[in-house]
């Protein structure tokens, strides 16, 4: 026979029961696999509902490697690797590692180029409340960062669009705070740099780069977003990387497909790509 214990026992149960939670409350259920649709459209909402309410209308993108950093940072990593190399000077690994700082030290001025590109962008675009043209990155470190730092210096707005990742998952300090976002899935992220992107600024970097690189030039390709330019920074970088030419020379895309790529080596030559482009006074 059950007494009023069991009766306030159960109660109590029904009350702290998953069950009972609300859904919108219940993290657990909604980390669940059957709810990944719920939660790929709560991404989706989220971050397009926040950038209208910032009245953000459009945007330039801009990509690059985590590893190009500033020069003082550049310089200290060099000479760690040398240290450890003068310690182990048989060591392939420990020469190995002294390549790739030097690698990495040469291409520090494409972090200053990336940080006076967003304050050149975000000095001439956001003027009287306007939020044209604002600065959008992956809201990592490396270019990502100097670009989002250069907008900050000026007292501009700029977007990170970040990725929930095993390494690198902390958003630069530049972003507008307000502005930061962090995505789960890729495909997501992707979504959101191409819908309000009025151009691509592309610096020197590795997959993840080239990812977001040609999944834009795809887009462009195909005709399945507006018309952008995208501009590769640093042409002596690419052109060593990636033998473009060779694409139409092969027969796999057509000639006027080379037509969507644009080179610059400076901060105010990409600028002036973008404004012609945009018929800007």
């Amino acid at each position: 026979m059950k007494n009023e214990k069991d009766v306030e026992r159960n109660r109590q149960a029904i009350l702290e029961s998953h069950s009972y939670r609300l859904a919108e409350l219940d993290i657990d259920f909604l980390g669940r696999g059957e709810q990944r649709p719920v939660r790929m459209q709560l991404e989706l909402q989220k971050t397009e509902t926040l950038l209208r309410e910032n009245n953000i209308t459009s945007t330039i993108v801009v990509f690059g490697g985590t590893q190009v950093v500033p020069l003082d940072l550049a310089e200290a990593r060099l000479a760690g690797a040398k240290r450890h190399l003068a310690k182990n000077p048989k060591n392939s690994r420990a020469e190995r590692a002294v390549e790739r700082a030097e690698s990495v030290l040469a291409k520090a001025p494409f972090y200053d180029a990336a940080r006076e590109f967003g304050r050149l962008v975000s000095s001439t675009c956001q003027i009287n409340g306007e939020c044209d043209f604002v600065i959008a990155t992956g809201g990592g470190p490396g270019i990502m960062e100097a670009a989002n730092r250069g907008a900050f210096e000026v007292e501009g707005k700029s977007i990170g669009f970040n990725i929930e990742l095993p390494h690198e998952q902390e958003p630069n300090p530049y972003i507008t705070p307000e502005l930061c976002f962090q995505f789960s899935y890729f495909a997501l992220r992707k979504f959101h740099f191409v819908l309000r992107a009025a151009a691509l600024v592309v610096f020197p970097g590795g997959f993840g780069t080239l990812d977001e690189l040609f999944n834009t030039l795809t887009l462009r390709q195909t005709g399945r977003m507006q018309d952008i330019p995208i501009i590769l920074y640093g042409e002596k970088y690419w052109t060593n990387l990636i033998n473009f030419q060779g694409f139409a020379d092969e027969g796999v895309i057509a000639d006027e497909h080379l037509d969507l790529i644009n080179f610059a080596d400076t901060p105010a030559e990409a600028w002036n790509i973008i404004s012609e482009f945009h018929h800007l006074s």
